[in-house]
């Protein structure tokens, strides 16, 4: 079960899996606040999350990571995206009154493309993440077996005509529509409904 989460300018999602919980992406720093009352609408308890997982690393899919870390939460991270964590670190530093606060991956669980369909089906989700660099090199899409995909800031399918030679692009709706989707999310549009 797919909840979407709109408490800012970022599109979430809480994914309900049988024995855990994923959220895909947080909003910017600072709206921590905004994010309580959201999933307080929609019964969701921070506890109810078991893992933050971040489509990339750009300070708007990432700002409240720290703080759900703080609270339990716990960071998977897909290994092509570990040099990548603290790219918005610079960002927020020049924002002092957003008090954030670096991610730890600590306790991260790392884990590959080519072992996430085992670890998703660990918590009872069906799928599999793959690397789509078109956007940025730590940019990743979460496609579940039921049709959803979730592509944090990739460029709309529909917008694929209005490049020339953007071959990475290109390669990645290839790779979203060779996995049958019937649904993608994007962060900052609304969603795509196939068929």
């Amino acid at each position: 079960m797919v909840t979407k989460l709109r408490y800012g300018n970022t599109n979430t999602f809480f994914i309900r899996g049988a024995t855990g919980n994923l959220l895909v992406d947080t909003d910017y720093a600072g709206t921590l606040p905004a994010f309580y009352k959201s999933i307080k609408e929609h019964n969701i308890r921070v506890c109810d999350i078991d893992y933050v997982l971040a489509t990339h690393y750009h300070p708007d899919h990432i700002g409240l990571v720290s703080e759900l870390l703080k609270l339990g939460v716990k960071l998977l991270l897909v290994d092509a995206q570990r040099t990548y964590v603290h790219f918005s670190d610079d960002i927020f530093a020049r924002e002092k009154h957003l008090n954030y606060q670096s991610i730890s991956c600590d306790n991260a669980i790392v884990i590959s493309c080519e072992n996430s369909r085992g670890f998703l089906k660990s918590i009872g989700i069906d799928g599999e993440i793959f690397v789509t660099a078109s956007h940025s090199d730590d940019s990743i899409s979460l496609i579940l077996d039921s049709g959803e995909c979730f592509v944090g800031d990739l460029e709309p399918l529909e917008y694929l005509g209005g490049y020339e030679n953007n071959i990475k692009l290109k390669s990645d709706w290839e790779l979203i529509m060779n996995q049958s989707p019937k649904v993608v999310y994007y962060a900052h549009a609304n969603e795509k409904v196939f068929g």
